[in-house]
């Protein structure tokens, strides 16, 4: 099975070492001095119960690599129209694309069923790129939790055992397409459940991403550092429940301990993906995990006064280093 992985940062390193582990034909498109390593030497991947190396196609040029059965892209959600601009060559007729990306996916309203069904979310994907030019019938959901960070070029670190790709169709089936690369991933060591409702999914990871990522940007610290201060730990459970009360409102209800949630954090020392990229001068997440979200607030009349608060605070922290544009 050809399988390729767009954007081999430290999700997408861990995702395509999975596969190759487990057997698949993996190809990565990826670029700078991570795409030279993994070109060189392969994937390394580090977790608490293995430190192995897989060999793998890279190149930067997807029509190095040709035609797939299928391509997960792992970029970051500001990346999104340059994999739009450049991801022709790996698909053939029947290719799915399944987004494994933090917060709301630009294609949430695509067969959703509700009120809102079909809507696009312009800010997600201008002028339709994703929707038009690659295909809304082409793609999939994912939902990963996997905490990784590139510790050298072609080296990812994972901080804990057990790591997942949840994976879904918009429109609510279990899908072969969707199994096939369950299974892929599954071979290699990763979880990769298939789940009908993949937009609760979403919501919520989402949760815990709206709730530790615009604090991390305001105070630097990790997960643990953060939940240390009983300040700072309230406001978490309190943008995790505003959060939460927006999926309701769009017809998603997520079972969950919040404290519980935020307490595990307290021997997590990882910092969020959103905070590397501050440190890193990478371009930031802002839109899909914190204006998207409030935009759906506003559509629901849900009010999100801690979240408004924290959003425009890491926006403007966002905005002040260069790495934001909305």
């Amino acid at each position: 099975m050809r399988i390729a992985v767009f954007g081999a940062g430290a999700i997408g390193g861990h995702v395509a070492f999975r596969l190759a582990r487990g057997g698949a034909d993996v190809s990565v498109v990826a670029r700078g001095a991570q795409g030279q390593a993994i070109a060189a030497r392969g994937i390394r991947v580090i977790t608490p119960e293995l430190d192995e190396v897989q060999r793998v196609a890279c190149s930067a040029d997807p029509a190095a690599l040709g035609p797939q059965d299928a391509v997960i892209v792992t970029t970051k959600a500001p990346a999104l129209a340059s994999v739009a601009a450049a991801i022709a060559p790996l698909l053939g007729p029947e290719t799915p694309v399944a987004y494994v990306i933090n917060g709301i996916p630009w294609w949430y309203f695509h067969k959703e069923g509700g009120p809102h069904d079909g809507t696009r979310l312009d800010v997600l994907d201008p002028g339709g790129a994703l929707w038009d030019g690659v295909g809304i019938g082409r793609a999939m959901g994912g939902v990963v939790y996997s905490a990784c960070t590139v510790i050298e070029p072609g080296v990812v670190n994972v901080a804990q055992a057990r790591s997942r790709v949840i994976l879904g169709e918009p429109d609510g089936t279990i899908s072969p397409r969707a199994k096939m690369i369950s299974a892929a991933l599954e071979a290699g060591g990763m979880g990769a459940p298939v789940e009908a409702d993949i937009r609760t999914a979403v919501w919520e990871k989402l949760s815990g991403n709206v709730a530790s990522g615009p604090l991390a940007i305001l105070t630097g610290k990790g997960l643990a550092g953060m939940i240390g201060d009983p300040v700072l730990r309230q406001a978490g459970i309190d943008a995790m429940h505003e959060c939460l009360a927006v999926a309701a409102a769009h017809g998603r209800h997520v079972t969950l301990d919040v404290a519980a949630r935020l307490d595990a954090w307290g021997g997590f020392a990882h910092k969020p993906s959103i905070l590397q990229d501050l440190e890193l001068g990478r371009q930031m997440e802002v839109d899909a995990q914190f204006t998207v979200p409030l935009d759906l607030a506003r559509l629901a009349g849900v009010a999100t006064p801690v979240l408004d608060l924290l959003v425009s605070l890491a926006k403007a922290r966002a905005d002040t280093a260069g790495l934001y544009g909305g």
